[in-house]
């Protein structure tokens, strides 16, 4: 299994702990304002889930339609928890299905909110999962600010 074989996995399987554990809680608890760019706990994993969506569809080609990256309306956790476990699925099947050259041809896109970029299908891909990380890091953050433990998602945690 290649690197980003391991990474794709691992992300679907640290998205599923965060996802799980959010589910039990309150309503009012996910929709919370919070101090930070997302507003909320539901926003921020919805966040996570929109930009797998966007990089999705730069490696396909096709246009997203997003016009932010921060929509204040969301799913229910259920419909995100099931849109999320479906987008992981892609990517490992994308990681375990693309060929050693294809992974490093560029790709070009437009940012959601203005700008061009390019970046590799690697670069792409390890940027998916840094995204996921970061942010479940500010999720973890909010869980513990309510009192509750965050589940453990350190890679080793995922490797054992």
């Amino acid at each position: 299994m290649s690197h980003l074989q391991t990474l794709m996995r691992y992300k679907a399987w640290a998205n599923h702990q965060f996802l799980e554990c959010v589910s039990g809680l309150p309503e009012v608890e996910l929709v919370a304002a919070r101090p930070i760019v997302f507003g909320s706990l539901i926003r921020t994993l919805n966040h996570v889930y929109l930009m797998d969506l966007v990089w999705q569809c730069h490696l396909l080609g096709i246009s997203h339609g997003l016009q932010t990256r921060n929509p204040e309306e969301h799913p229910s956790v259920a419909e995100l928890s099931e849109r999320q476990r479906e987008m992981d699925g892609w990517y490992s099947e994308y990681a375990d299905a693309i060929s050693g050259q294809e992974i490093n041809k560029p790709v070009s896109f437009e940012y959601v909110e203005g700008g061009s970029g390019a970046m590799t299908r690697a670069e792409i891909l390890l940027h998916v999962v840094n995204h996921g990380t970061y942010h479940r890091g500010h999720t973890a953050d909010m869980l513990y600010a309510i009192g509750v433990s965050p589940p453990t998602t350190d890679l080793p945690v995922f490797l054992a």
